[in-house]
């Protein structure tokens, strides 16, 4: 099986004329430790929201964001949680929605992440960094299952360090181009 994305897919924009339609129930409760996570990395300067997706790419992009997020720059980076910030709006949403400058890492070029934070926070445009355009590996694979943990975790570093080069540029300059788009 070959999943070659055609160029045409590729090029078009994440959103167009039509719309999924999502009924979330709403909640009256929330976590504390979440809210006072926010509250603590509302100063950070670059917000990391993510692809939490099951395959090897979403996997790729989860570990991406973690260790950017962990270990590379924690000092700078705010990590969401994106089933918070997609489902109620408190303090992970805050953080997209007022970031000075919000990453999406996504797993591939359905842009995932940034079509749900966009769905809630309608003039959402984060820099989108499309992780498995910066690796190179078999294309044929899809889950997690496929490929060795350790070269999962290889690639997911690479990845992280890419982006953070990337920080250390204004948006457009972006070394990372090609992989990383707006919205």
């Amino acid at each position: 099986m070959n999943l070659e994305i055609p160029a045409s897919l590729e090029s078009q924009p994440c959103c167009g004329q039509e719309y999924e339609v999502a009924r979330i129930p709403k909640v009256t409760v929330v976590c504390p430790m979440c809210e006072d996570y926010a509250v603590r990395q509302a100063a950070k300067p670059v917000v990391v929201m993510c692809c939490e997706g099951a395959c090897l790419r979403g996997e790729i992009a989860r570990q991406a964001a973690n260790i950017l997020c962990h270990t590379l720059l924690p000092e700078r980076t705010a990590r969401i949680c994106l089933g918070g910030a997609f489902t109620k709006n408190t303090g992970q949403r805050s953080l997209v929605g007022n970031a000075p400058r919000l990453i999406a890492v996504e797993g591939c070029f359905i842009k995932c992440a940034t079509r749900m934070m966009q769905g809630v926070l309608g003039n959402l445009e984060p820099e989108v960094v499309i992780a498995d355009g910066l690796i190179d590996f078999d294309r044929n694979l899809f889950g997690i299952d496929e490929m060795d943990p350790g070269r999962i975790t290889a690639h997911a570093t690479s990845v992280a360090k890419q982006i953070a080069a990337m920080l250390d540029t204004p948006p457009q300059a972006s070394p990372v181009a090609g992989a990383c788009s707006r919205g």
